[in-house]
């Protein structure tokens, strides 16, 4: 058995027209007691109950004021409706979500939880037809819809998984709180997939146990649940809808992070010139690290929690990757890097500081003598607009950027423009006033550079961005 704990677990349980089942189930979870957890929080969600499901929960949340909250609905909304409830709620480190009958066995939470202890997990999927040393023989007819809509989805966010639409579902709390949710109803099961997918985060199924109910006591879910699954496996296809907004304007920046075909563009034009002892400040979701790796020492630093926690599961089984909580506009923790790396590599955040000039003078402070430092910043040719809310505080043209970095000290400074070929999309739509491109758009984007990369140099327009390499004096 594992000596680490998770501090906090939240167990989250919708609850429609149950009351010959949740008291049943509600104490089946506090008897549960997985040695893999420090504390249990358990929050109840009451959807508009009209069956006397109520009084029920109210007397078990009073017997247990310690570990169960009893949260309400003034109208039925729908499952979807009371996990966004739940989830704004939970105050723990990993978040479970719970159906409200005995389907489910809450003895089954150790084995969900011991992926993010052991494996670095960041989503645990309880499987209810991965190998088992028994189980309940379930309908044919249902299992088979069940596979069928489990298919389709992987099909669309090239999974492997062997039962997305189980109830026993785990997340890391930042990761799941960072979600919006959209669907309504059932179809919350299929959204949350195709988005923990589409965010790279390492997924796990383990083998659970289930005693199905039938219609007839009482099941819910019905073919119209099916064929809104189907919809919402295709939308969120379609849509690009990750992040919710916040403090670090995640929901704009995480565009530019999967602009896949511009990202290869930007790791072969550095390429030769990174070394082996390297510093990336600001990696976002690791989308440009991948593709200048290995090294012999690589450390990336990020200030967005929600991408520590993915880089942090991106960088196992890479001993050369370290990953370091850095704030690139405050001056506490970077004087451990002094003089240490030849390389240092900053694609967006000099464009992002509220004083580049004192960020310049740190970054400076950790490359060796002699050692490359590697800039983005967006060009001052295109103009700015509303476009640049969450990427950019100012735009530089070749001059002042070269001027910048003599300034500080730097020499043999070269700069050159990229993605000329996004210039005439970004220029309407800042014409248009809007704060951010389109899926299509971005799609279209990957398009042009997967086919006309060749063709960016002759274009007589200026590019979306600017680049530079410059060196630290030997002396």
């Amino acid at each position: 058995m594992t000596t680490a704990r998770i501090g906090r677990l939240s167990v989250i349980v919708p609850v429609y027209n149950e009351r010959f089942l949740v008291r049943e189930l509600l104490q089946r979870v506090l008897a549960a007691q997985p040695a893999e957890v420090a504390e249990l929080e358990v929050i109840v969600v009451d959807d508009c109950s009209s069956d006397g499901t109520r009084v029920i929960l109210e007397a078990t949340a009073a017997a247990h004021p310690e570990t169960i909250r009893l949260l309400s609905h003034t109208r039925n909304q729908g499952k979807s409706a009371a996990l966004q409830t739940g989830i704004a709620a939970a105050s723990g480190d990993v978040i479970l979500f719970q159906d409200a009958d005995l389907e489910y066995d809450p003895r089954d939470y150790g084995r969900l939880l011991r992926p993010f202890l052991e494996e670095g997990a960041d989503v645990v999927y309880g499987s209810r037809y991965l190998p088992w040393d028994r189980r309940q023989v379930p309908g044919f007819r249902h299992t088979l819809g069940n596979r069928a809509l489990t298919a389709l989805s992987n099909l669309f966010t090239d999974l492997a998984l062997t039962d997305m639409e189980t109830c026993y579902k785990a997340f890391r709390a930042p990761l799941l709180k960072s979600i919006p949710i959209r669907s309504r109803g059932f179809a919350i099961e299929p959204e949350i997939t195709a988005k923990v997918a589409r965010r790279g985060c390492r997924i796990f199924e383990v083998p659970i146990n289930y005693l199905g109910r039938t219609y007839q006591e009482g099941k819910k879910i019905g073919l119209q649940d099916a064929w809104q699954a189907l919809a919402t496996i295709v939308r969120f296809w379609v849509l690009d809808d990750l992040y919710r907004e916040d403090e670090f304007g995640s929901h704009q920046l995480h565009q530019l992070d999967r602009q896949g075909r511009l990202v290869r563009w930007l790791a072969e034009a550095l390429t030769p010139r990174v070394g082996d002892r390297v510093l990336e400040v600001g990696g976002g979701v690791g989308q440009a690290t991948a593709r200048l790796l290995p090294r012999q020492r690589y450390l990336l630093t990020e200030r967005n929690p929600v991408y520590l926690d993915y880089l942090r599961n991106f960088a196992i089984g890479k001993p050369y990757l370290e990953v370091l909580p850095l704030d690139p506009d405050l001056p506490a923790g970077w004087e451990p890097l002094a003089a240490t790396f030849d390389t240092v590599i900053c694609l967006r955040h000099l464009a992002l500081s509220n004083d580049p000039d004192a960020l310049l003078a740190r970054l400076q402070a950790c490359l060796e003598p002699g050692g490359t430092l590697l800039l983005q910043v967006p060009h001052a040719a295109v103009r700015a607009s509303q476009l640049d809310a969450a990427t950019a505080q100012r735009r530089w043209s070749a001059g002042e950027l070269r001027d910048l970095l003599q300034r500080h000290g730097f020499e043999a400074v070269q700069t050159w423009e990229l993605n000329r070929l996004s210039t005439p999309l970004w220029r309407l739509a800042a014409r248009a006033g809007r704060s951010r491109l389109s899926t299509l758009e971005l799609k279209l984007i990957n398009l042009l550079l997967a086919t006309g990369r060749g063709l960016d140099a002759h274009c007589p327009w200026p590019g979306c961005a600017l680049l530079a390499a410059a060196r630290r004096p030997a002396s």
